[in-house]
């Protein structure tokens, strides 16, 4: 479980837990004699065009190759079954690159490259020094559905008995106004949630529910904003 430092309304911190739940299906696919379906993965081939051009020179070579011999399949490999995969990064000759630099493209309005810079890797700011904090801007949940698109959420989870007197508060007093509470990230509560580093900015909202003496703190993540026309 993931950490995030989160204050509350009196400025006290605390650093809690965090993680998507999940939706599980009640509907499942089977086969025709009963049995569940299973996704499997097989190996096609590791022979792409650019590997075959390095061999052949050019398209025409590559078209008499295959109809002869069908260099393009791997007869060894071809059709093996995949259990487990890892992403690997290969250089231009189809060999595994140990060390990889990621630059950011820049294109004109007619699609034409104009520069390649090094791409910029934003910080994580939830789980720092500073915390998250609780902005004081609530938005009725009516309105926040219809103001703001939520692509992600996640459960604050306690991790102490001090953390869940911590969290139930918080749900409580969103419960019961029935809105939703702006946070933000850096000294000034004001910037935008990165979960991990190089990752996407997003607003943060945290919804609150409650019952008896259970609660339900959840943390929706927002990148866009619904603007109507005039």
């Amino acid at each position: 479980m993931r950490a995030i430092n989160l204050a509350n309304s009196q400025k006290r911190d605390a650093k809690i837990g965090f993680e998507p739940k999940a939706k599980k299906s009640f509907i499942k696919m089977i086969l025709a004699d009963g049995r569940e379906k299973n996704n499997v993965q097989f190996l096609k081939t590791k022979h792409s065009m650019r590997s075959l051009l390095r061999q052949y020179n050019t398209p025409d070579e590559i078209k008499n190759a295959i109809i002869q011999g069908d260099p393009e399949i791997d007869i060894e490999n071809g059709g093996r079954l995949i259990e487990k995969t890892r992403r690997m990064y290969v250089t231009g000759a189809n060999e595994t690159a140990y060390s990889v630099s990621l630059v950011q493209a820049v294109y004109d309005a007619s699609g034409n490259e104009i520069e390649k810079r090094e791409l910029a890797k934003v910080p994580s700011n939830i789980g720092t020094d500073i915390p998250v904090k609780w902005s004081g801007k609530e938005f009725p949940k009516e309105e926040s559905v219809r103001k703001f698109v939520f692509s992600k959420k996640y459960q604050l989870r306690h991790t102490s008995g001090i953390t869940f007197d911590f969290l139930y508060d918080m749900a409580k007093y969103l419960h019961e106004r029935n809105t939703m509470m702006f946070v933000g990230g850096g000294k000034k509560g004001n910037e935008p949630l990165v979960l991990c580093a190089g990752g996407e900015p997003y607003r943060g909202f945290l919804e609150g529910r409650v019952s008896e003496n259970a609660y339900c703190l959840i943390l929706h993540l927002s990148s866009m904003e619904i603007k109507q026309g005039a």
